[in-house]
């Protein structure tokens, strides 16, 4: 490739300097030209070329760091999900009696590992003046183990479920302001059930001289202590939920044997789908079975959706940067209208000319891309960090637990997402870079040169 003709540079006339610039010259005079123009200077161009950068910079910033904590909260939802939850759940609208039967049956299905029996539904709780309405989950300790990892959210008391016991979520317990040891009162909705029933029935009958005798007697709720916190890292479960042994559950709701279904545990999670349909034709058709992607299908898909509009809603950024590239270059083809006259002149091809400003976006494409996604990086890992610094400079709190329903901001690298964020920073980078390039290149010698 020829190198840049002595007489169009003004410094090249110096003889003192001519032999340090050709030593430079040894690489293409396209790119000697971009890094030369890119030289920092105290002019408005040089103001002009450091926004430029910036704007990718913060453009690759954000969308690494979006992208990432989307990411995150998709996966530290599926392990939160598959934590608290089973891979199966097996159950219809009735009351399943004949459950152990059942259990049997789906054991021996080729991919199963656990089975588990369940109770849940709503209960009025109360301890100290303060009620809520929580879900209790009854279970089975022992065959529990086998499906869930409940055991392992404990972070505070144990997993002591023997009699008249209970293991709280850790934001119900600080709600209703319960620690272990304590003992809380739980109504279930027959209770109340009842008590209405029982209020009719003596308005009709005009009885007013023992209503609340008849309910005293009638209404005995359940006091249970408090054994255990759990702590799952997502607020849905641990402001909503109490674990309680199996009996209570059936107690409560007055199921004598029955349970509300069975949780199953698979091999893998994602074999949910393949061990139901091996299911078929050997339980009751009337239970219904459900994977853990059924059940939450509408969040998951939620999430997936808003991680993509949020990527190409970002790319915008990098796109708005991409304009003030180019504004730098055409700048840089006004101000260098001579020297690409003089070049064009002494027979500089279309292809070196073009060269010379897509060099130019391409080093402001590869520095913004480096810094940005060095930035985005070091963002992601202190994001709890920075989130907590800004509620307290703020006053405002950042990351709500209620909402987000996590304790902190998840947040996952994935390779091959910052592979295609900085290639695509990098593309749009070079394609802005191609417009001044060509029209600079196809500039006139002799108008450029005609009013030097």
């Amino acid at each position: 490739m020829p190198t840049a003709p002595v007489l169009c540079f003004p410094l090249l006339q110096k003889p003192e300097r001519r032999e340090s610039i050709r030593a430079r010259m040894t690489k293409p005079f396209s790119l000697f030209l971009a890094l030369r123009y890119l030289r920092p200077k105290r002019t408005f161009l040089s103001l002009i070329t450091v926004i430029s950068i910036l704007g990718v910079t913060l453009g690759i910033m954000v969308l690494i760091l979006v992208i990432s904590v989307m990411t995150g909260f998709e996966q530290e939802l599926r392990r939160k999900v598959l934590g608290f939850d089973a891979h199966l759940v097996a159950g219809g609208e009735t009351v399943l009696m004949d459950w152990p039967g059942q259990a049997e049956k789906i054991r021996a299905v080729e991919g199963v590992t656990g089975v588990a029996p369940f109770v849940q539904g709503p209960v009025l709780a109360e301890f100290m003046g303060r009620r809520l309405a929580p879900k209790i989950r009854a279970i089975d300790p022992e065959s529990e183990r086998d499906v869930t990892a409940l055991q392992d959210f404990i972070v505070a008391g144990s997993m002591k479920l023997d009699g008249n016991e209970t293991v709280i979520g850790s934001a119900l317990a600080g709600i209703l302001g319960v620690g272990v040891g304590d003992t809380i009162t739980i109504y279930s909705p027959g209770n109340l059930e009842e008590i209405v029933d029982t209020i009719n029935d003596l308005e009709k009958s005009g009885d007013k001289s023992k209503p609340a005798g008849e309910l005293r007697e009638m209404i005995l709720p359940l006091e249970l202590t408090v054994t255990g916190i759990f702590s799952s890292g997502r607020y849905l479960y641990d402001s909503e939920f109490l674990i309680v042994p199996l009996h209570i559950g059936q107690e409560l709701y007055g199921l004598g044997d029955g349970v509300h279904g069975l949780t199953i545990k698979t091999v893998h999670p994602y074999q949910a789908a393949a061990v139901r349909a091996r299911m078929e034709g050997r339980i009751d058709p009337a239970l219904g079975v459900s994977t853990w992607m059924d059940m939450n299908r509408e969040l998951f898909e939620a999430i997936h959706m808003e991680r993509n509009v949020m990527f190409f809603i970002l790319l915008f950024i990098v796109i708005v940067a991409a304009f003030g590239i180019m504004n730098t270059l055409i700048t840089v083809t006004v101000q260098k209208t001579r020297e690409i006259g003089i070049l064009k002149a002494l027979g500089a091809r279309t292809g070196q000319i073009i060269g010379v400003f897509v060099g130019q976006g391409i080093v402001v494409g590869i520095f913004g891309t480096l810094i940005g996604l060095a930035a985005g990086i070091w963002l992601v890992q202190y994001r709890n960090q920075v989130s907590q610094w800004l509620s307290g400079v703020l006053g405002v709190e950042i990351f709500p637990q209620s909402i987000y329903q996590f304790a902190e901001i998840p947040a996952e690298i994935v390779p091959s997402d910052i592979a295609i964020i900085c290639a695509s920073a990098f593309a749009i980078c070079t394609v802005a870079a191609v417009i001044p390039a060509w029209f600079a290149a196809r500039m006139d010698p002799v108008s450029a040169l005609r009013y030097e």
